[in-house]
């Protein structure tokens, strides 16, 4: 959460005068906006003036490193991508690619294309390497050049396309293809995509008695009309292919061909500095051994362009800001990714030596220093036990609880403090509204009864603290009466097979497989029989319709799954193993969850850890928190490592994982940032502001104004974090961004901050009611005749959790002295509602 969230609270504080108020309340909370705008003014110029380039020393190379070396290029029109590496006397890698000479001794056998190796005839020769004084020369070998190779469909043809985005889903490659040409998105059907071009249409979009003059090349590269514009240039190794497919009359490929086995990317991982650049250098590996050079026909993205982005040629160049970025190389259904690090180049020399509360803070601390970044401070008690409640129970402190803590002079009182909110009622509750967005609990698709027993079930299992590989176990083998056993709803809100499948690996590895149905994930090594194969544990799963929801769920057997649209026939197995044995003897599902909660799985710890982490520190290390793939690497892999082993040794317990991560000094950091990490997004130098949820915010409004929000149909005085109904109708919760619950993710919660909810706090007449209840808070405080302070002070301590400050104070006995006692009262209570602190978590 950044700075310019302050405009929100501005513009919420701006309309704390109702209609009536008196003009002094306007003024000074105007004032106030006008102060805060200021604030977030000289702010943005501040972080302007921080991330101006740098001044760096001149880079001294000691020694240069080439590859590939030798180069050996290959058939006709070959081409080889060069890497040139600089060494400093420190033993630092740079990339010099954009910066050398490259002369090649015999330009009759070899010549150089920018950074590029083209063949021009059999021989041999030298690549000479220059930088400065430095030379460095390598071996070139050109063979089999006499006669063009022949071309392979999917070897050669079809990654051209991809490159082009041809069959990308906004091209030939969506579901109805496009001007009656379609294609298999990302080219994961290799001979549909074939007969799409060869044979449909009678033919007409490829011809080999004039190939220059087929329909593909000329839509391609615009020689006709074309709504995707030019996508291949004449003068381009690209359209040579393409042109020599057609005079060899567009073969498939030769029976038993190599096939593609994998692809590298050097290098794998750099530390860059800013506004620096890096070549990425990609090679694919074939079934017999061989190798191709693949740079400017991989797809190349980056997860945070800010850092680092990369264009199509796959260089890479990072920006002004400090952090790491993950980009992603992909080609014909194979992923690799380079990782690039970007530390601040002015590092505290010497880095400070910082207190250690727990072995969290020595895995931040080490990333931290290694990135030249400092720590924020640490937060005050006050800041600390409201963060805490709102963290573990979703719910504020009270004005009691307040002063008992700062009274309480225990050292260790922070860490009691923890241990009692984890055994309060409240935290079972909260935590089960949490996971009940992650597993479905709909109350449209599974109707009150079914939405009921699976809240009271999740609820229980935190009650309880039961380990959380037992709990998950139970879901995933969930039998019988629906109306009776809770998460056996589970299986009511995921009707088909394929449902069931993504929503247990995304809910419970991470691993989002929705792309892997229809294609080749784009993004990861999954493919459709992955895909397949998982779903073959859910294929035989039986429903029988009771009344009133009570369902009878269970597994009638094992089934083998077909692929669609093939004759395809997949065991069941988990991704990336080998199928289970005795799948044919029982419930299928129980070998699914022996795998899925076994200590060694690689996704099951580390992303209930990555979940539980983000929750209190407001960034996972992997976003999305459920999107853990190898090109979405974590941005401290030791610290996540480290908490998944714990929570495995622990016994899957979440208590001792979440009394680990709040008792860490990083947990406590203040939000305030300093010189060196106000740009830092990934680190977590500093505490990551996040707003109130919906329901934790609407139970935080009716706490401090002592007014219960009425539920239909619930017991007087339930709270919001206790409903099971997330159908309830609230335009209160459906504006603060309750989710539907349509996918098995967090992400349909939203904590945006949007102008009508600015509003409706202005404006709303149920927050008014509240404010102005004959019962509520207000009115008691008068009722008892508090002085001015002591109702300034109690109305500070319920919304904010602190001692009002000396502007509240002057502020506030401005608006007492301006305005009948009890609208200054609500007044001052209404601004307080609209306040950043109030809203946000710091």
């Amino acid at each position: 959460m950044r700075e310019q969230r302050t405009d929100f609270t501005a513009a919420a504080t701006r309309g704390g005068a109702r209609r009536g108020r008196p003009l002094v309340l306007t003024l000074l909370l105007s004032a106030s906006a006008a102060l805060a705008s200021l604030a977030v003014a000289e702010t943005v110029t501040a972080k302007t003036e921080r991330s101006r380039a740098p001044t760096l020393a001149p880079l001294i190379v000691d020694s240069l490193l080439v590859s590939p070396a030798p180069i050996r290029l290959r058939g006709a029109n070959p081409h080889q991508q060069v890497l040139v590496t600089g060494v400093t006397a420190d033993d630092r890698r740079v990339d010099l690619t954009q910066a050398v000479e490259l002369i090649c001794n015999d330009v009759a056998v070899a010549q150089v294309n920018s950074s590029r190796l083209e063949g021009v005839a059999a021989g041999k020769t030298r690549l000479i390497v220059r930088y400065g004084d430095l030379q460095q020369q390598v071996e070139v070998l050109v063979t089999e050049f006499d006669a063009y190779p022949p071309v392979h469909f999917g070897n050669d043809v079809l990654p051209l396309l991809s490159k082009s985005g041809c069959n990308s889903g906004g091209c030939h490659g969506k579901a109805s293809g496009q001007n009656g040409f379609k294609l298999s998105v990302f080219g994961f059907d290799v001979v549909s995509d074939y007969d799409a071009i060869v044979r449909d249409s009678r033919g007409r979009r490829v011809s080999a008695a004039s190939p220059s003059m087929s329909l593909l090349l000329r839509k391609a590269t615009a020689a006709v009309p074309h709504g995707g514009g030019q996508r291949i240039d004449t003068a381009t190794h690209d359209y040579n292919v393409l042109l020599q497919w057609m005079r060899q009359g567009v073969p498939y490929g030769a029976e038993g061909a190599p096939y593609l086995v994998d692809i590298e990317v050097e290098p794998a991982e750099r530390v860059l500095t800013f506004q620096s650049q890096q070549q990425i250098l990609a090679t694919a590996t074939y079934s017999d051994g061989s190798t191709r050079d693949i740079t400017s026909t991989a797809i190349y993205s980056s997860n945070t362009d800010t850092i680092a982005d990369v264009d199509e040629s796959g260089l890479i160049t990072s920006g002004f800001q400090p952090g790491e970025a993950a980009i992603t190389v992909t080609y014909m259904g194979k992923v690799a990714a380079v990782l690039a690090h970007v530390p601040r180049p002015d590092k505290p020399t010497p880095y400070p030596d910082i207190p250690v509360a727990n072995e969290i803070d020595r895995f931040v601390w080490a990333k931290l220093e290694r990135m030249g970044i400092l720590p924020s401070e640490l937060i005050d008690d006050t800041a600390f036990l409201r963060r805490a409640h709102l963290d573990v129970i979703g719910t504020l402190p009270t004005p009691v609880e307040v002063r008992s803590f700062l009274a309480d002079e225990n050292a260790n009182k922070r860490t009691v403090v923890i241990d009692r909110l984890l055994e309060r009622d409240e935290f079972a509750k909260y935590w089960a509204l949490k996971w009940a967005d992650i597993l479905l609990v709909d109350s449209m698709k599974l109707g009150p009864r079914g939405a009921y027993e699976f809240q009271r079930w999740l609820r229980r299992q935190f009650s309880q603290n039961r380990p959380y590989n037992a709990w998950a176990r139970e879901l995933v083998t969930a039998t019988g009466n629906a109306g009776r056993n809770g998460p056996v709803n589970f299986y009511r809100a995921t009707p088909t097979p394929e449902d069931a499948a993504k929503a247990v690996s995304q809910a419970f590895l991470g691993v989002r497989l929705e792309c892997a149905q229809c294609h080749n994930h784009p993004f990861e090594r999954w493919s459709r029989s992955d895909f397949y194969s998982l779903v073959g544990f859910f294929n035989g799963m039986e429903r029988k319709p009771g009344r009133d929801g009570r369902d009878l769920i269970y597994h009638s057997g094992y089934r083998k799954t077909s692929i669609p649209y093939t004759d395809r026939v997949v065991d069941a197995r988990p991704l990336g193993e080998n199928p289970p044995a005795g799948l044919e003897k029982g419930d299928p599902r129980v070998p699914l969850a022996d795998w899925l909660t076994a200590p060694e799985n690689p996704w099951f710890a580390p992303l209930l850890v990555n979940r539980v982490w983000k929750h209190f520190l407001g960034r996972g290390f992997v976003e999305p928190e459920d999107d853990l793939r190898s090109t979405n690497p974590p941005t401290n892999r030791q610290l996540l490592d480290y908490l998944s082993d714990s929570f495995v040794q622990s016994g899957y317990d979440i208590k001792a994982l979440i009394r680990k991560i709040t008792g860490s000094r990083v947990y406590q950091l203040s939000s305030a940032s300093n010189d060196t990490n106000h740009d830092d997004e990934q680190n977590f130098s500093h505490y990551y502001v996040k707003r109130l949820s919906a329901e934790v915010l609407l139970d935080a409004i009716s706490a401090v104004t002592e007014v219960v929000e009425p539920f239909p149909g619930r017991p007087a005085g339930s709270r919001a974090i206790d409903l099971w109904d997330n159908r309830m109708p609230s335009y209160f919760l459906d504006i603060f961004g309750r989710p539907a619950r349509e996918s098995p993710c967090e992400c349909g919660r939203s904590s945006d901050p949007t102008m009508a909810q600015a509003l409706h706090l202005m404006n709303a007449p149920e927050i008014e009611a509240k404010i102005a209840h004959p019962t509520g808070r207000v009115a008691r405080l008068l009722k008892e005749n508090a002085s001015v302070e002591k109702i300034v002070e109690e109305l500070c301590l319920a919304a904010l959790g602190r001692f009002p400050s000396a502007k509240e104070q002057r502020v506030a006995t401005s608006l007492f002295a301006a305005a009948p006692q009890t609208e200054a009262a609500e007044d001052f209570m209404w601004t307080l509602l609209n306040s950043y602190e109030f809203l946000f978590v710091r």
